[in-house]
Order: C-alpha cells, then structure tokens, then sequence
C-alpha cells in the first residue's frame, strides 16, 4: 500500500466493531447463534486454539450453532468487550473479550479471558476472526463453574454430564 492512509476509515471500523458487539450481545439474550456467521464474509476463516479452525461463512454458521447449543458453551451468555486497539492501517481489531458463564446462583463471575483479534473486509463483514486464549485455563474456569454450580444445586444436567466425562468429582 505504501502510504499511510488505510483502506478504511477508523470511523469504519470502530462502526463495524461495536456493531459486531451489540450483535454478540443480542445473540447471548436470543440464542440465534447462527446468525452470527453473518457478520463474516462468504471465505472468511475462522480460528479456535481450542477446537480447530474453520472457512467460510457456512462451516463458521455450523460450527458456532453446535458447539454454543452444547455445555460449556450453552452456559456462556456474555462477551463483555474489556477494551480494543484498532490498526487503520491494515484493517485488523484486537480486543479483550472474556467468555462468561451465566450466574450460577450467587452472583459469582466465572469467565477466562480471551484475545480477539479481527480482520475487517468491508461493508460491516469480517474475513478473520481468531480466539486466542489458554484451554487449560479456560477447562479449570469450567470446572470451578461446574462445582459451585453444584454447591449451589444449579448444576445442569449437562453441565453434570460434561463434569462425569471430563472425571470431575462433584462431592
């Protein structure tokens, strides 16, 4: 590109990022986790440490919709944006998002942090998008959820089922 000017304005992509938040925010409260793949163009890659990468809009619309409809990620409601860095220059948006469980029953916070970083490509869409965090971190979060859950008696039954599978005691 040589010059300094990017392709699209910060305007833009502060626009397109916090559209993609309230988007987040809306689909925690309805649960239409397919329609977040709408916000990705129709090749656009999709990459997960923990659980692989995907591409294209479609593969992203299949794998958001089960893993989201399954334990953990059927407890995990909110995304809350704890700051963002925008490069005009290149297009990219890097953000701090953790991935929070639903209140177990005492008002305790039980999230693992997660670095987004995002590639715009134009009219409100996205063409990358990865989640880069620790699973390890994330799986011992999980499992403090899973036993206050069941201190509490909140516990789902597939939130018991994933503690059985994964060898957790729960007593």
């Amino acid at each position: 590109m040589g010059s300094s000017q990017g392709r699209w304005s910060r305007a833009e992509l502060e626009e397109a990022f916090h559209n993609y938040e309230r988007a987040v925010a809306e689909i925690g409260k309805s649960w239409d986790w397919a329609s977040y793949a709408d916000h990705f163009t129709e090749d656009a890659e999709y990459v997960e440490h923990g659980m692989g990468n995907r591409t294209g809009r479609e593969e992203i619309r299949e794998w958001i919709s089960s893993t989201m409809n399954m334990f953990p990620g059927s407890e995990m409601p909110t995304f809350p944006c704890e700051w963002y860095a925008i490069d005009e220059e290149k297009g990219w948006v890097i953000a701090r998002i953790p991935n929070r469980m639903k209140d177990p029953g005492d008002g305790s916070v039980h999230e693992s942090p997660v670095i987004t970083v995002l590639k715009y490509a134009g009219d409100g869409k996205w063409s990358y998008e990865e989640d880069a965090y620790n699973p390890m971190n994330f799986l011992v979060m999980v499992q403090e959820y899973v036993t206050r859950s069941h201190q509490l008696g909140t516990l789902s039954d597939d939130g018991r089922t994933f503690a059985k599978n994964m060898g957790w005691a729960l007593d």
